[in-house]
């Protein structure tokens, strides 16, 4: 099969890799049937974090399960499927609670690699997600982002509390922000205030249901945030960046007793003590457990009453995989679809 694979940073070649096969008998082999790049793929692209080696890339995925193996009870071949970035068994004590990304069996899918023509997807009774039926390929971008950037998006939603009544702020304009800003308005929120420069990002943000645009970044953002909230600061705050300033800002932008949700890939964040302290704000977050959203998120999309899939406004064929990275390392693309 073609697949992606990075080989140092700045460096992804679509090349020929093995098919995969069934290794444990909870295994499913699925054909994709779209892909697409990741703004946490950039951070390995950029040189950020390290490589120990060609790595396969991808972790996102939605497609046709072509084999299963013989444990697996609930996922048939010829179902049109979605999964999350972290396989899961999906009955473990901790999945039960809602956090199946913290499963005692857990596999992330990026070392496995998605952005390919077949992936093998562990753990695939806990894992994946069949849609009703076959879907029309309009829905299957929307179905994609359910894979990762709308059930990320939708956690950190739900982390920060966000719901009726309140006041939602989202530091980041990148996918999951965007999803970010949906899911609040899903979840009810009275306000949402999406924190953006860029024009492209700040019309998505409008159409998702964000009700402010604020450009001020940094210490600026975090004062006009105050003032567009009587000095007092957000009910609930989305962190969708992963940088010191992007989580400081965030945390700034809380009103005392408010929530962030924090879902950015943390890099080279440092909390000050004294500061957190003072602050009186609540901190969740971490890795999507994106499984527990994926049965209603697709019914959502199913239904037409979200169109997440808006976020991708770049579609490449999967061999054109590097200029994929280019455009969003760029920001010329939010986000980029691949079709095997």
């Amino acid at each position: 099969m073609r697949g992606a694979v990075l080989h140092a940073p700045g460096d992804v070649r679509v090349e020929d890799r093995p098919d995969p096969e069934i290794i444990e008998p909870t295994d499913a082999i699925i054909r994709l049937t779209a892909t697409c790049i990741c703004g946490s793929d950039l951070w390995p692209y950029r040189g950020v974090e390290k490589l120990d080696g060609p790595a396969p890339m991808g972790h996102e995925y939605v497609g046709v399960v072509e084999e299963v193996g013989s444990e697996v009870r609930t996922i048939r071949p010829g179902q049109f499927v979605v999964g999350s970035f972290w396989a899961s068994d999906n009955t473990c004590e901790i999945c039960r609670s809602g956090y199946q990304c913290a499963c005692v069996q857990r596999v992330l899918m990026g070392t496995i690699g998605t952005q390919s023509e077949l992936a093998r997807i562990p753990l695939a009774d806990g894992t994946l997600v069949a849609t009703p039926a076959m879907p029309d390929a309009d829905l299957v971008p929307s179905l994609l982002a359910a894979s990762d950037v709308l059930g990320t998006g939708w956690f950190a939603a739900v982390a920060a509390e966000a719901g009726p009544g309140k006041t939602v702020v989202v530091v980041g304009d990148g996918a999951v922000g965007l999803c970010g800003v949906l899911a609040a308005r899903q979840l009810g929120a009275e306000r949402v205030i999406a924190m953006s420069r860029h024009a492209p990002r700040q019309e998505l943000a409008r159409f998702f249901g964000a009700t402010d645009i604020v450009t001020e970044r940094g210490d600026e953002g975090v004062e006009r945030i105050k003032e567009l909230t009587d000095g007092l600061g957000a009910h609930s705050v989305i962190e969708a960046v992963g940088t010191q300033e992007s989580m400081m800002q965030a945390i700034r932008s809380t009103r005392p007793g408010g929530h962030v949700g924090f879902v950015g890939v943390s890099h080279d964040v440092a909390l000050p003590g004294d500061e957190l302290f003072m602050s009186l704000v609540h901190l969740h977050g971490g890795p999507a457990p994106v499984r527990q959203y994926l049965p209603k998120l697709i019914e959502l999309i199913c239904e037409r009453a979200i169109d997440p899939g808006k976020v991708f406004d770049l579609t490449l064929p999967l061999d054109q995989a590097a200029e994929g990275y280019r455009a969003m390392d760029e920001r010329r693309a939010v986000k980029v679809l691949l079709q095997p």
